[in-house]
This record gives structure tokens, sequence and C-alpha cells, in this order.
């Protein structure tokens, strides 16, 4: 079997703020930009790795979700406790310099976790957690 992560989903609320922080802030480049009925689908990915992607979508589009279940959804999304996805980079302090210096939401500064990782943490515009390990 020859598996690999292709992509994976993280609910967004607003496509410009999302766009221009996966972009602007993490380098990361757009690849598709779907729009239908004023939502946006923004696919994005690693510059240099075009086999990996975030697919950033609206969580209330989708017909199975109930409304109780939306407002659910959003209430999580607002606490930051709905979603979150795990980066990795060589240079854990480097990045995380650069990413202080704009205007990232830091939740964690880098930190030797006792399960043997070193982390930081930070949220997107939607509140989607997300971890940076280094990784050598």
């Amino acid at each position: 079997m020859d598996l690999s992560i292709y992509n994976c989903f993280l609910p967004h609320d607003d496509h410009e703020a999302s766009l221009a922080f996966y972009r602007d802030t993490l380098g990361f480049e757009l690849r598709n930009d779907v729009e239908y009925g004023g939502l946006h689908w923004l696919t994005m990915g690693p510059v240099g790795q075009p086999g990996t992607s975030i697919v950033l979508h609206p969580p209330a589009a989708d017909p199975g979700v109930t409304d109780d279940e939306r407002r659910v959804i959003s209430e999580m999304m607002a606490k930051g406790t709905y979603a979150g996805i795990n980066l990795a980079t060589t240079d854990l302090d480097g990045t995380f310099e650069k990413l202080q210096a704009g205007d990232a939401d830091v939740v964690q500064e880098p930190t030797d976790q006792p399960w043997g990782v070193r982390d930081c943490a930070l949220r997107d515009p939607a509140g989607n957690m997300i971890r940076i390990f280094e990784v050598n």
C-alpha cells in the first residue's frame, strides 16, 4: 500500500482573512479558489510541496449539518476548539520569530513538551489551532 496525505479540511468564516493569513503569514500558495453562492473553498499549500494542501471551507455550506450543529460549530470555532492542524519545520525558533513579527495570534511560544516534541502554537483567523513542530 502506498498512501500519503493529500489534503485536509479546515473551516473558515472569512475567506479574505484566511487567504491573507495562509498566503502572507504562513507563506502558502493559493492553488484554487472555488466560489459558490458567495462562499469560498480555498486550496492552499506549502510552496514546493504540490502533493499536500489544506482546503479551507465554509462549514455552514454542508447540507448535512443542521442549524443547531451550525450554531455549535460557530461557537467552537470562536473558542478555537473546533479544528486544528500540525505543521512542521526544521527551524522552529526562526519560524516563530517571523510569525510573531507579523500579526499571528500566538497561543504558545516554542516549548519543549514532556512527550518529546518542541512546538509552538497559533490560531488562524477562524480560530483553528495551528501547532508547529520542530523536526530534524
